[in-house]
């Protein structure tokens, strides 16, 4: 007679570390699209990543001189007849 080994049934179902899983179906219950941790982690950086260089672009930017032509508002100090 087989003898049942617990260390098979382990093995099969041992996959608490690998974090979280969402899947999303359809109405007709066909597999839309699967989410995991690693994208959830990935999407985080990349908004991190974006935030910092707005930040960066926008203290560049402002502190740049401008390019554009803007013509004096005062009138010259002696006008010549």
């Amino acid at each position: 007679m087989n003898k049942f080994d617990s260390t098979k049934l382990r093995t099969k179902f041992d996959n608490t570390s690998e974090g979280w899983l969402v899947q999303v179906y359809s109405g007709d219950r066909r597999l839309l699209c699967v989410l995991e941790s690693s994208h959830a982690w990935t999407f985080l950086l990349g908004c991190g990543f974006g935030l910092l260089l707005t930040v960066g672009w926008f203290n560049l930017a402002s502190y740049s001189p401008s390019t554009t032509y803007e013509p004096a508002t005062t009138p010259p100090e002696m006008w010549i007849d």
